[in-house]
């Protein structure tokens, strides 16, 4: 069924949307899973809150050139045959779905990523991007590198007060 000019429009609008409201946009192919292996997948993104879409390349290309305020250029290239958009809000999510399912599937492939500015682009990017750590786990780890000498230097401080009050009492014990 041939999409009206109208409809076009609209779904163009609609991807316009997605791209922009989203920091982070996965480009897979997905062609030739079966049935079963289209659902798990569904599945699996629904899980790790990833909205997959099976998008039409003209009109995704049509849609990335009207956002205004990001760069999808490098990403043109990969708009060959069958793509599904990924959208996720945390960035390695999508990575992560493709490569669990990757143990069980030769798809999907990953013809490329948009992350906050930062492109990636063929398949061979899929293990940097599952190990990319989100804001959070950076945030994180951050708190427990500064969290470690703190407690270095409380706990020394801690056991130098026992060490004195040890001392004081066996003087106080002498004394008597």
């Amino acid at each position: 069924m041939a999409m009206t000019k109208q409809d076009k429009a609209s779904m163009i609008a609609e991807l316009q949307g997605v791209l922009d409201s989203s920091k982070i946009i996965y480009l897979a192919d997905i062609e030739g899973l079966n049935a079963v292996n289209s659902t798990e997948l569904r599945r699996a993104c629904f899980k790790s809150n990833v909205s997959l879409r099976v998008v039409k390349n003209t009109l995704l290309k049509k849609a990335m050139e009207n956002v205004e305020d990001k760069n999808f250029e490098e990403l043109y290239g990969s708009l060959k045959g069958n793509t599904a958009l990924m959208t996720a809000e945390v960035g390695n999510a999508p990575a992560k779905v493709i490569d669990t399912f990757r143990k069980k599937a030769e798809k999907p492939l990953l013809k490329g990523a948009w992350i906050e500015d930062n492109v990636f682009v063929g398949d061979d990017k899929l293990p940097q991007l599952v190990a990319l750590k989100s804001r959070e786990e950076l945030i994180a780890d951050i708190v427990m590198l500064l969290q470690s000498p703190i407690k270095t230097v409380v706990s020394q401080l801690e056991n130098k007060e026992n060490a004195s009050t040890a001392e004081s009492t066996e003087e106080v014990a002498a004394a008597e």
